[in-house]
């Protein structure tokens, strides 16, 4: 009889969990359902002012940062608080290398000898 209500529970369970996700109000995102309603006004409030500079703009104005030696280490920020976990970058190519997290750009100092 235990058996019978925990297989009817998780069916329940099971048919919910189809409705929420495949409702047309709801889109899933990392497991979870959101209204497709709140995700079109966050990216609008984003978008409507076109003065202002996106994150990538901003980032880009970043003029590369040159490095002593063949590996940078990124950390985003040098506040801990603000930054990312760190990020080892290896700067053998000749163009400059993106951090993963904040797409600050470094180059390797090609001039300076041990």
């Amino acid at each position: 009889m235990a058996s019978y209500g925990r297989r009817q529970t998780l069916e329940i369970a099971t048919n919910l969990i189809k409705t929420l996700t495949s409702s047309s109000n709801f889109r899933c995102l990392s497991g979870g359902a959101v209204s497709k309603e709140i995700v079109t006004s966050h990216t609008a409030k984003w978008m409507q002012d076109t003065s202002k500079k996106s994150p990538m703009e901003l980032i880009n104005e970043v003029p590369p940062i040159k490095v002593e030696g063949r590996i940078a280490a990124c950390e985003g920020d040098n506040d801990p608080s603000l930054g990312h976990p760190i990020e080892y970058i290896c700067l053998d190519k000749d163009e400059p290398a993106i951090c993963k997290y904040c797409g600050l750009r470094y180059y390797q100092d090609h001039g300076h000898h041990h």
